[in-house]
C-alpha cells in the first residue's frame, strides 16, 4: 500500500484538523523482567527436559500502524489501518 507521507487529520490538541506527518510505529525492544520473559527462562532451567512455545499459528501479514504527528503543536497520535498488507510505501 502506498501512503503519503502527510495527511489533513484531527489534532485533540489543536481542537482542528492540521497537517500530520506520517511514520511507521516501530514497536521497543522487549523488558528483560517483564513477568513472560522471567517465565520463559525458568522454564528453560535445570533438569525440565527441552521447553518448546505452544504452535501457533502466526498470520503472514501484519496490520500497520502509523504515528501521526501534527505539524502545528507537535502531538503525536496513532491511526491503524484495519486492512492487513504485506508492506507499507510512502510517496
Amino acid at each position: 500500500m502506498i501512503v503519503p507521507k502527510s495527511t489533513m487529520d484531527y489534532c485533540r490538541k489543536c481542537n482542528i484538523h492540521t497537517e500530520h506527518k506520517l511514520k511507521l510505529y516501530k514497536s521497543g525492544a522487549a523488558r528483560a523482567l517483564s513477568s513472560g520473559q522471567r517465565r520463559n527462562v525458568a522454564k528453560k532451567k535445570g533438569y525440565k527436559g527441552k521447553y518448546q512455545f505452544p504452535a501457533i499459528v502466526k498470520k503472514v501479514n501484519k496490520r500497520p500502524t502509523f504515528v501521526l504527528e501534527c505539524s502545528v503543536c507537535h502531538a503525536k497520535h496513532y491511526k491503524v489501518v484495519q486492512k492487513r498488507m504485506k508492506k507499507t510505501e510512502f510517496e
